[in-house]
């Protein structure tokens, strides 16, 4: 028995340490995979704007031609955003606004409870956001490189404060 729980804590163990040393392949497939369909999507509804506004028309929303550009414009750019890596934090709220109008006006007929809702694919771009939006964009991301790059910038300059202070 004692041979089994070591064999147990050692898989444990190992299973941890490949997972610290892979950590920052979640968010960049994350980012990656959200923000080429935001991208994609915002870059084809901005080159048929008239078929996005008609449908928007169809769905009754107000101002159809100007949603369909909001939300076209917003896709694209915060897709791209995503799929660089900057300002991830930021891009991540407008386009989970963007999804939940979408569930809202478009999807809400076929949700019929909890089950379906968290079923559709636009709630799956939810969840991926808000954990992007809350963890960030990773290490392997323009955010971790500009972060990195203020934090040596902020140990090489003297402390101007303190200097000031005691003349």
């Amino acid at each position: 028995m004692n041979r089994i729980v070591a064999l147990i804590a050692r898989l444990a163990g190992l299973a941890e340490r490949v997972g610290n040393a892979l950590q920052w392949l979640s968010p960049a497939l994350a980012r990656l995979t959200v923000g080429l369909v935001f991208l994609q999507s915002g870059w084809g509804k901005l080159h048929d704007l008239e078929k996005v506004t008609n449908y928007f028309t169809e769905l009754g929303l107000a101002a159809p031609a100007f949603q369909a550009r909001l939300a076209s414009t917003t896709e694209f750019v915060c897709g791209g955003l995503l799929l660089v890596g900057f300002a991830t934090r930021f891009a991540a709220v407008p386009l989970i606004v963007t999804m939940c109008v979408a569930i809202r006006t478009a999807l809400w007929a076929q949700v019929d409870g909890i089950g379906s809702l968290v079923g559709l694919t636009e709630f799956a771009y939810i969840a991926l956001l808000v954990w992007l939006g809350t963890n960030g964009a990773g290490p392997l991301s323009l955010d971790h490189l500009i972060a990195r790059g203020w934090q040596h910038r902020a140990e090489r300059t003297p402390a101007v404060a303190s200097s000031r202070a005691t003349t």
